[in-house]
């Protein structure tokens, strides 16, 4: 997932002659992942995209750990990251493992004098605050407040912002991001029971061919450290494409909700998955419908994963003293649920306008400096009755 398509002047046949007006050919790019076993799609330059002038020194952006091993329940208070003018600056890493990064970012400009890719990882952003366009070697989307952006590992990107107010929470993924297969029939297509099909999702509409030669800066992500690389043609050089391997935006708001008489599991909510980890959104939703509901979710214990929610809007339920932008971190290892007295709170309501991303990794994660700047140490007390704090 997801699903085939083309943009742009293609040859009727792959690997067959493809000339421009002045007679010379196109040049043809697989542009694909697992090897030649994943998906892919086949795109036209005007140029060799292979031209590579310069590659500088690479500079580490590691992760610097605060908390290898953790067994502490902790809230973040993400709005607290301060903003900064760079794209790649602003991105901290708050969380991480050997399959994913859980970033936070405030970015205020846009990437106007380099062009960016990320050689190791699928890039899932989800905006929070601010609206722009991402621009592609793909296509271009636009993008506003609520969308999840899937971009593909080895996209050369930029993203254009309309103002400096931007808050973007990142999960960056060493392992390729699908939807859910239990939504997918054997052909790939989305299923009637899936919370959204393919015409949710947004495809690339539109594509900037720029026959242009020179020095294009390109800061290439690899292993933990970036590259400055300097191609002899334009990357955005594509004339047409087509396959599966593209750049892509879904909105939270079209997310449909799975009820039932009796509070639902989490994997209802599941959006994105991996074999490492899983994404899900919890949107506005009707309750529970049996007459003895209990609509508050139910203690559980984190065994197998660390679970991760990002609060974006409205009234969270289950949680006191939980504003919008902060995280909640709850380890592997000890069990979590409603702080006291949200089960009784919820009795008897009706629906819920929350609105929230999760991220449920296989792996513990570790705490970054990043993350302990803006943490509340106190926060896994929460659940301790008055009396007994």
């Amino acid at each position: 997932m997801p699903f085939y398509h083309k943009l742009g002047k293609i040859p009727h046949k792959r690997h067959t002659i493809f000339k421009k007006p002045d007679g010379n050919l196109y040049y043809e790019q697989v542009f694909g992942t697992i090897g030649f076993d994943g998906m892919s799609s086949i795109a036209y330059h005007e140029q060799r995209p292979t031209q590579v002038k310069e590659v500088g020194a690479g500079y580490s952006v590691k992760p610097k750990i605060a908390k290898e091993n953790n067994l502490k329940s902790y809230r973040l208070k993400g709005f607290r990251v301060k903003p900064e003018a760079d794209y790649l600056k602003s991105r901290k890493v708050i969380l991480t493992n050997t399959d994913v990064d859980i970033i936070l970012a405030a970015p205020q400009k846009s990437t106007d004098n380099y062009f960016y890719k990320n050689a190791d990882s699928d890039e899932l952003i989800f905006i929070h605050k601010g609206s722009g366009k991402l621009r592609s070697h793909l296509g271009n989307l636009n993008f506003k407040y609520g969308d999840y952006i899937l971009i593909p590992r080895g996209t050369i990107y930029k993203l254009d912002f309309e103002d400096e107010n931007n808050r973007l929470f990142i999960v960056e993924s060493r392992r390729p991001i699908y939807t859910p297969k239990r939504y997918r029939n054997w052909f790939g297509q989305l299923l009637e029971h899936s919370p959204f099909c393919e015409r949710d999702i947004r495809q690339p509409y539109e594509l900037e061919t720029n026959n242009e030669k020179g020095d294009f800066l390109i800061k290439i992500k690899k292993q933990g450290e970036i590259f400055d690389t300097v191609y002899a043609s334009h990357p955005f050089d594509v004339i047409g494409y087509d396959g599966y391997n593209y750049p892509y935006a879904f909105s939270i708001h079209d997310f449909e909700p799975i009820t039932g008489r009796i509070h639902q599991p989490p994997p209802v909510h599941q959006t994105f998955e991996t074999d490492a980890f899983v994404v899900c959104s919890f949107c506005p939703r009707k309750y529970d419908y049996h007459p003895e509901s209990i609509p508050a979710p139910y203690s559980h214990s984190n065994i197998d994963s660390d679970e991760v929610l990002y609060y974006v809007d409205g009234d969270f339920m289950s949680r006191n003293d939980i504003e919008a932008g902060h995280i909640s971190l709850h380890p592997a290892g000890i069990p979590h649920g409603p702080h006291p007295g949200a089960v009784e709170r919820s009795i008897g309501k009706t629906e819920t306008e929350e609105l929230a991303v999760m991220v449920d990794t296989f792996k513990p994660l570790k705490l970054t400096e990043d993350a302990m700047a803006i943490a509340d140490e106190t926060y896994y007390r929460s659940w301790l009755e008055k009396e007994d704090k």
